[in-house]
């Protein structure tokens, strides 16, 4: 199934069978480059739609897996962080941290890990569905699973 796939959805589902991960990347019938999109695709709650968000930390890139019910509190984050300033990364970074396009960032398969906060908001929801590479790919997984493929750290980011 994973030889169907785009190139970077490719990624992601060997980087998820490589973790040990069952859940599986699925194809949309149509692009959900937002949570309510994709929580409208699914059929799912927004919450449980976790949204891939880069951020420029000092200028390091960030991953913020929030729950799609909710915005980042930059300043909280930055705090958490400790870092001096927190900016929305633009395409072009997101591009090159990740390989994949704003819209389709995933929680992994990424050309290098990434310092990686997970949402604890996303911990209630017992199925947590996640990009995957593209914006026409989704895959299942759970709050534990997240934060061990990601190796993140569980914060309070809203």
């Amino acid at each position: 199934m994973t030889q169907a796939l785009h190139p970077n959805s490719r990624r992601v589902a060997e980087a998820l069978a490589a973790a040990g991960v069952s859940g599986a990347v699925q194809e949309l019938p149509v692009a959900a480059t937002t949570a309510a999109q994709a929580a409208a695709h699914l059929g799912v709650e927004i919450g449980a739609i976790a949204n891939s968000l880069s951020f420029s930390a000092d200028g390091e890139p960030v991953l913020v897996l929030t729950s799609g019910a909710h915005r980042v509190d930059t300043d909280r984050v930055a705090g958490l962080l400790g870092v001096s300033a927190l900016r929305r990364a633009g395409p072009d970074l997101v591009r090159a941290a990740t390989g994949q396009p704003i819209g389709g960032v995933a929680p992994v398969g990424h050309p290098r890990r990434l310092r990686t906060l997970v949402d604890t908001a996303l911990a209630p929801h017992p199925v947590v569905w996640a990009a995957g590479g593209t914006p026409h790919t989704v895959f299942p997984t759970s709050y534990p699973e997240l934060l061990r493929i990601t190796e993140g750290t569980p914060a309070d980011v809203a």
